[in-house]
């Protein structure tokens, strides 16, 4: 019988103390053995060097070194990372595709609270929530004072989503329990006959944009979605729609969105901004219509167990020879965060 690999913990010290509790490190060590120290959040040391020269997988997340060439030349034996998080992009270099080094992430379970976010944060952009709550000369005032924030209904609204990603297929999902007139889905990759089943429909950018009342981007982050929602963009939407963004903020042009929220044309539910955080003296802080949060959506507290599990089962599956489910490719990884 062959020995089972040797593995290596590699994240941030939060991050490993988030993911593992002891039943889930056991499972771990039932899987692959583990050494001293099964956790590290460095690969550059001599007491970690000297662990990769016989280490088969890397079980990463966030904090996690960027595997370069010279970090790889290190761990020759290496076959595989399972990313317990979202985006392998900051982690993986050309070199591990070189290697022929098999990528598994976690993306697809991290993916379920992003798209729960958004849902809800659809439902309150369709009453504007957070903008009449955050005005007290409204808020407290009851019944018949929450006019100027055009149609305030969730009712046969149209829903523009932005890539039909994992989180954006489930947004497209989860549109589905409001009673909504249509979601529309705009990306180039997509396959129409799997956007209908979802319960989307695939137009173009430009027919989204006019449509849709709520607009929800969930496009990766590549050069050639740097910006593609500016300012003429923003003009193509109609009066007192909202974006919401929980994707990356770089898709965004943050003046040409400030300029239309502070002239109360357009709302914005940014979980994302370019740059994060915020500058003190960025336009989108002063600007009214828009509520920030501190990239909240994705995996937190007990949700970040929920992404151990998948990459523990996604491990089990390697280690018996099964066809990995979340295995990234190289193609895939020049089309996907």
């Amino acid at each position: 019988m062959q020995p089972p690999p040797q593995a290596l913990v590699v994240m941030a010290r939060d991050s490993y103390r988030a993911h593992f509790d002891e039943a889930r490190l056991e499972r771990l060590g039932g899987l692959v053995a583990t050494a001293d120290p099964v956790w590290a959040d460095e690969l550059d040391s001599p007491s970690v060097r000297a662990r990769l020269a016989s280490v088969e997988v890397l079980v990463t997340s966030w904090g996690a070194p960027r595997l370069t060439g010279r970090r790889l030349a290190a761990a020759p034996a290496l076959r595989a990372v399972f990313h317990a998080a979202g985006s392998v992009r900051p982690l993986v270099s050309d070199e591990i595709w070189r290697r022929g080094i098999r990528v598994s992430t976690a993306a697809d379970a991290n993916a379920i609270p992003v798209a729960e976010y958004t849902l809800a944060a659809i439902i309150f952009a369709g009453k504007k929530v957070p903008f009449i709550a955050a005005d007290p000369d409204r808020a407290y005032q009851g019944w018949g004072h929450h006019h100027g924030h055009g149609d305030l209904s969730n009712y046969r609204r149209t829903i523009g989503v932005v890539g039909f990603s994992r989180i954006g297929r489930r947004v497209v999902e989860l549109v589905g329990c409001l009673d909504t007139a249509q979601c529309l889905v705009a990306d180039p990759h997509a396959d129409p006959a799997e956007v209908a089943s979802a319960g989307g429909t695939l137009v173009d950018l430009g027919e989204l944009l006019a449509r849709s009342e709520i607009l929800t981007l969930h496009a990766p982050e590549l050069p050639s979605t740097y910006r593609m929602i500016g300012a003429a963009e923003l003009a193509l939407l109609p009066d007192h729609a909202t974006v919401i963004n929980t994707a990356r903020g770089s898709l965004v042009d943050s003046a040409a969105l400030a300029a239309e929220c502070r002239s109360g044309r357009l709302y914005a539910i940014l979980d994302v901004t370019d740059p994060e955080p915020l500058p003190t003296d960025a336009a989108l802080r002063a600007a009214p219509n828009v509520m920030v949060t501190p990239h909240l959506a994705g995996s937190l507290g007990t949700e970040i167990r929920r992404l151990t599990d998948h990459t523990l089962d996604e491990l089990a599956r390697w280690v018996a020879a099964e066809p990995l489910r979340a295995e990234i490719t190289p193609e895939a990884f020049a089309l996907h965060a």
